[in-house]
């Protein structure tokens, strides 16, 4: 009799429990079959994007600066190869490997032949605009200052103000499963927070009401009374 009072404490939690976890459960399993429905490489648009081809040994001077820089890379653009320096303070350069000098930030019909070239789909670009670095696009969100140029598909491709790089490359589907991915940990403001109280308690919710459903299926009933 006490075990059969126990059980039936255990049903109205467990059915508590699922009213409770019902709905995150429902936007975990919605939000990961998306995530999973298309190749990740797809997502990110590396079908998409253009590979810069190989500079040429031999064809860059050495770069002579003064103060210390966090990285030195070199890089091939549009027009040409060029050093990239990054500041201590995060600052970002471009110099030319020919005589060391520092390059000018491209205008926007140099920003348009960078992103045609990034590019490698059939759409159309659309616009060039900056984007503010104190408040940035939802599909970027590095605080840095860039150009957005956007193409008739969706696809979003970023290059850096001062520089010309190419920072990223989004996909309408990179925003898709980047929205997606917020609802999964439940952090849409930030979309990088998984570690947070609610996505705790909720999952922590989940696995006792997981447990008891598993206790319940040791519940012993009655049979039906035969009315023959």
């Amino acid at each position: 009799m006490r075990r059969q009072s126990t059980m039936r404490r255990f049903a109205r939690w467990h059915i508590w429990l699922g009213w409770l976890v019902g709905v995150p459960f429902l936007m975990w399993t919605v939000s990961g079959f998306m995530m999973v429905v298309r190749p990740i490489e797809t997502v990110r648009g590396e079908h998409l994007r253009a590979e810069a081809p190989v500079i040429p040994a031999g064809e860059t001077a050495t770069l002579h600066l003064e103060g210390t820089a966090r990285s030195v890379t070199l890089l091939n653009f549009p027009d040409g190869p060029g050093w990239v320096v990054v500041r201590e303070d995060g600052q970002r350069a471009r110099y030319s490997p020919d005589d060391g000098k520092l390059v000018a930030p491209p205008d926007e019909e140099a920003v348009r032949a960078i992103a045609k070239a990034s590019f490698t789909g059939d759409a159309a670009l659309e616009s060039v605009a900056l984007t503010d670095p104190t408040d940035p696009p939802t599909d970027f969100r590095a605080k840095m200052p860039a150009w957005q140029a956007h193409f008739a598909d969706g696809t979003n491709v970023y290059i850096h103000r001062q520089t010309g790089e190419l920072l990223a490359l989004r996909t309408r589907w990179w925003r898709i499963y980047d929205f997606m991915w917020g609802l999964h940990i439940m952090d849409l403001q930030t979309r990088q927070d998984f570690n947070h109280p609610i996505l705790i308690i909720f999952a922590g919710l989940g696995i006792l009401g997981s447990v008891l459903g598993c206790v319940l299926m040791f519940r012993r009933r009655k049979a039906p009374i035969s009315r023959d």
